[in-house]
């Protein structure tokens, strides 16, 4: 199923991809203090931009376990929850187990799921599997939003999903192409084409970063022994009216690309950028009405035979 969507969508990962390196990060190297405190902010206003996309993506997962829905489900580099809480909505008997590398992010997590009442259905693995996996119990359905990427050794991880997969059971894997994109080209404060400039320091630093980031899922889902079912591309494109904490979403997903651009972008650039990021100025994000979200995210549903 192809499926190019221009209404209100999900995670993201998107932490990773900051410095991200979406969502991070989340799932899987994450800075530290104040760092992880900006990423959960980013993750958990993802969530929010994005909850339409997201649950049609967990509608989608529901098609495709109509005949078994799953009750054990393992979210890998789980970050704030964006994928635990919507799928243990989507599956109201299901129980999770949330992994992920960063304490901060599943203290975040657990209280968010106190919040919602899902506290007694969720339970939390602190494990960085580039060092090794951790003891899991036998799972029905996998779910790994913009993790694989950052692992070391991608492949490997998936022969350990493989294995604590039940037979029968699926594996969703969703990654981004790209960060969102946030701006008009011509912002009318500075020179157009500014998101692109950022992208593509962004885009270079990445491919240095994360080497998996972009790799073809496909084949290394098959390699690693996984009947691939279905995949889905979703070209998201988010116009007002926007869900209100899209202005939010937009501040923080730039003022985290904003403090590892400077000496690399123009001064003029710079300058703009930190308009835009001044939340009481006029030409802020918060205040700007010509904001979208655009971005691509790619769905690969892969069972285990």
């Amino acid at each position: 199923m192809r499926s190019h969507h221009h209404d209100h969508d999900d995670q993201h990962e998107h932490g990773r991809e900051h410095g991200h390196g979406h969502g991070h990060q989340h799932g899987h190297h994450a800075a530290a203090g104040n760092g992880e405190a900006a990423m959960a902010e980013i993750l958990d206003l993802d969530a929010e931009v994005m909850h339409a996309y997201m649950s049609e993506v967990t509608a989608w997962i529901g098609e495709l376990t109509a005949d078994a829905p799953p009750r054990r489900i393992l979210d890998l580099g789980s970050g704030t929850g964006t994928g635990t809480f919507a799928l243990l909505r989507r599956f109201g008997r299901a129980d999770a187990v949330a992994l992920d590398v960063s304490s901060d992010m599943l203290r975040h997590l657990a209280e968010r799921a106190r919040e919602l009442g899902l506290a007694d259905r969720i339970r939390t693995v602190q494990a960085d599997l580039d060092a090794e996996w951790p003891a899991l119990d036998p799972v029905d359905l996998v779910w790994a939003s913009s993790s694989l990427h950052h692992m070391a050794d991608p492949d490997r991880v998936l022969a350990d999903v493989f294995a604590t997969l039940r037979p029968g059971g699926l594996l969703v894997v969703a990654e981004m192409e790209s960060f969102p994109r946030f701006l008009p080209d011509d912002l009318g404060i500075g020179r157009p084409g500014l998101e692109a400039r950022c992208k593509a320091v962004l885009d270079e630093r990445r491919i240095a970063v994360h080497p998996h980031f972009g790799s073809d899922w496909g084949s290394r889902l098959t390699k690693a022994g996984f009947a691939i079912e279905d995949e889905r591309t979703s070209a998201i494109e988010l116009t007002p009216p926007l869900p209100p904490a899209t202005g939010r979403y937009a501040q923080a997903s730039l003022r985290r690309l904003r403090s590892g651009l400077d000496g690399v972008l123009s001064a003029d650039d710079l300058a703009t950028l930190d308009v835009l990021l001044d939340g009481d100025g006029p030409a802020s994000l918060l205040r700007r009405d010509d904001l979208t979200v655009r971005t691509t995210r790619t769905v690969w549903a892969a069972r285990r035979p």
